[in-house]
């Protein structure tokens, strides 16, 4: 009983023993996990201390192992990194940055990875010098600092602590409301640094854009003047703009039910449509030849324009129209009228319009319209003749002209005679279907007869 006493206080203790070491492997390093390393040369080690973690992108991925003094007085830093992680690549940059100013011990180190590694960095390989940032502490910044300089800013902290004197319970309720802002600008650089070649040409780009932007400097700088004198062009017709915005609504409703309509009609000018097609296609040609008409009707176009609307007064188709009111007023409106015959004005009272006067006076003279009518052939044909009869001049003076007509002979008999009341028209012979031979009520009326013609029946 006591040698298998001893015998398993012996295998307890070997098993206590073994745990040990196995907590030991776990902790230390054992099993094969982690034990990738790198060294890192900076000017200074910039406050780290072993332990301190090494992130890359806000995440952790190893800690500091080591830091020692090269033999040229740089700091030499160890870092383990984590399996994960391993190995880095090739053209890794390090940086030594803090988390905070409130304290001392807390550094690390920030792996900026390259976006194209060429290789990879072996184990136990070295970030050279130029690869790495050492952080700048606020003493070697405040001893870039002349005396008044750090007198003024001893000043500026002095009065930033009376500005929230008796002010502190306001001052932590706004940080806690600051709080989830800070959170969330975390959270987003964060995002941004993940992808950092995407957020590199993101930069690249808009430093390219800016940089088109100031070659065409001028032009913007017009842009923005003329965009000012149209701003302020709206600003001087506020009312007239405040009025169009009122009428808006009403005009977009009506507009709508446009549009609703506009769709059916679109829907009935298909058939339209579909059957233009064949006729479009031979436009072809006649187009074709238009576009050379067109061209050629340029200068006509700028002469019209130059018609339409010329600089001066009273030069232009527009400043035309414009005077037509008057002739409106004098041609259509009934009104009081006073006219200067001679000089002397005269009151008519109130009377209508030239045009109205007119309508008026056009029926009422049918009666010598219609005794007039059937002399317009006489009446034309004196027109003609006006122009060839009558007396002229030629090398020896003065001259005049005869005309004998011997149409009644030529046309049999002998010549009429004794016709004194010859009707209009009665030079031609009578119509077959008697359109140019007068009623016995228009004989009376003209006093003519009818039997007395130039040729045709007695």
């Amino acid at each position: 009983m006591r040698s298998v006493s001893g015998v398993g206080r012996v295998a307890a203790l070997g098993a206590v023993i073994a745990a040990i070491a196995l907590v030991a492997i776990l902790l230390f390093g054992g099993g094969g996990g982690g034990s990738y390393s790198v060294r890192a040369r900076f000017q200074n080690a910039g406050q780290l201390v072993k332990g301190n973690p090494v992130q890359t992108g806000g995440v952790p991925i190893g800690s500091v192992q080591s830091i020692s003094i090269t033999d040229d007085g740089q700091a030499e830093i160890k870092m383990k990194i984590d399996n994960d992680h391993a190995p880095l690549p090739r053209g890794v940059r390090a940086t030594i940055r803090q988390f905070s100013q409130s304290g001392i011990a807390n550094r690390y180190i920030d792996l900026q990875m390259p976006p194209n590694g060429s290789g990879k960095l072996p184990d136990g390989g070295e970030i050279g010098v130029d690869q790495t940032t050492t952080s700048v502490d606020l003493d070697e910044l405040f001893n870039t600092l002349d005396p008044a300089t750090r007198k003024n800013l001893q000043a500026f902290f002095r009065n930033q602590a009376r500005q929230f004197h008796d002010r502190g319970e306001q001052a932590n309720a706004g940080f806690q409301y600051l709080n989830p802002a800070l959170a969330t600008s975390s959270r987003l650089f964060s995002e941004l640094s993940r992808d950092t070649p995407v957020l590199e040409r993101f930069l690249v780009d808009s430093s390219r854009l800016v940089t088109t932007i100031a070659e065409r400097r001028d032009d913007l700088a017009g842009l923005i003047g003329n965009l000012n004198t149209t701003t302020r062009a709206l600003g001087d017709q506020k009312a007239a703009l405040a009025e169009s915005i009122g009428r808006l609504p009403p005009f977009m409703r009506r507009a709508n039910t446009t549009f609703v309509n506009l769709r059916a009609a679109l829907n009935d000018v298909d058939p339209l449509v579909d059957a233009s097609k064949p006729v479009a296609k031979r436009l072809g040609p006649f187009l074709h030849q238009a576009r050379a008409f067109a061209a050629d009707a340029r200068p006509t176009v700028r002469d019209l324009s130059v018609t339409i609307r010329r600089r001066g007064r009273r030069n232009d188709l527009v400043e035309l129209l414009r005077s037509l009111p008057p002739l409106a007023d004098i041609a259509v409106e009934s009104k009081h009228r006073r006219y200067s015959p001679g000089r002397h004005p005269v009151d008519v009272g109130d009377t209508r319009g030239a045009f109205q006067e007119s309508a008026k006076a056009l029926p009422e003279g049918a009666t010598e319209f219609s005794i007039a009518r059937p002399y317009s052939t006489d009446f034309l044909g004196w027109f003609d003749d006006f122009s060839t009869t009558g007396g002229g001049f030629d090398a020896l003076g003065a001259m005049g002209r005869g005309h004998i007509s011997f149409a009644e002979n030529f046309h049999g008999g002998p010549p009429r005679k004794f016709q004194y009341k010859r009707c209009p028209g009665s030079a031609e012979a009578p119509a077959s279907d008697g359109s140019n031979v007068l009623s016995s009520e228009e004989q009376a009326r003209l006093n003519c007869d009818e039997s007395q013609r130039f040729v045709g029946a007695p």
